[in-house]
């Protein structure tokens, strides 16, 4: 129980860390909470500062979803733990205690959070994002489609309950932090990948 709580509590510090606040002030960009969409996430970046701080953040908020599950998969091999860290990792990320608890979407970090619990699972997500994203070359409809089929990738490659209903919460958690985007879809007001701060914007990060 000890391990499973110190695991759960490391999982949450690495995802409060927010990769894109913490690019930006390194490289004296804005602050992307309160510039373009306001989503401190990798599309926001990419926007104020250009592609090398966007895939800094990227890299980063993927990097902490994987390190806090490869840490608890050298630990423990309980389902329900590996299960809770992450999803808490993704949480930390959306709510994340070193910044007010005003987090970007979670998509890059519940990609590393599944890529290290399952790696066909993460593929198969991410080659799910990619073409949606290179087919529209919109973020969010990519993310909300890698969201709504992420569970049925885990059913089928895993057959674990707990993994299952994870990534069933995580992605109805996903989808809840887009309703912005969702609204944009249907309107035709959603901004696609690459384009300029100037432009109205809503990102999937």
């Amino acid at each position: 129980m000890l391990i499973s709580a110190f695991l759960v509590l490391l999982a949450y510090l690495l995802g409060s860390f927010s990769s894109a606040v913490v690019v930006c002030r390194v490289m004296r960009l804005p602050d992307p909470r309160t510039l373009g969409s306001g989503n401190p996430g990798a599309t926001n970046v990419l926007r104020l500062g250009g592609k090398k701080a966007a895939i800094l953040t990227l890299f980063f908020d993927v990097l902490k979803g994987v390190l806090a599950v490869l840490i608890a998969k050298l630990l423990s091999s309980d389902a329900n733990t590996l299960a809770l860290v992450t999803l808490v990792a993704f949480l930390g990320h959306l709510f994340p205690v070193f910044f007010g608890f005003r987090g970007g979407k979670g998509v890059a970090t519940a990609f590393g959070g599944l890529v290290a619990l399952s790696w066909p699972v993460g593929l198969l997500t991410l080659l799910t994002w990619l073409g949606m994203a290179f087919g529209f070359r919109y973020s969010s409809l990519a993310a909300l489609t890698a969201a709504l089929t992420a569970p049925m990738y885990t059913f089928w490659i895993t057959s674990v309950w707990q993994y299952v209903l994870m990534s069933g919460v995580m992605s109805l958690l996903l989808i809840w932090r887009h309703h912005s985007n969702i609204r944009n879809l249907l309107s035709g007001k959603e901004s696609k990948i690459g384009q300029k701060k100037s432009e109205p914007s809503s990102d999937a990060s």
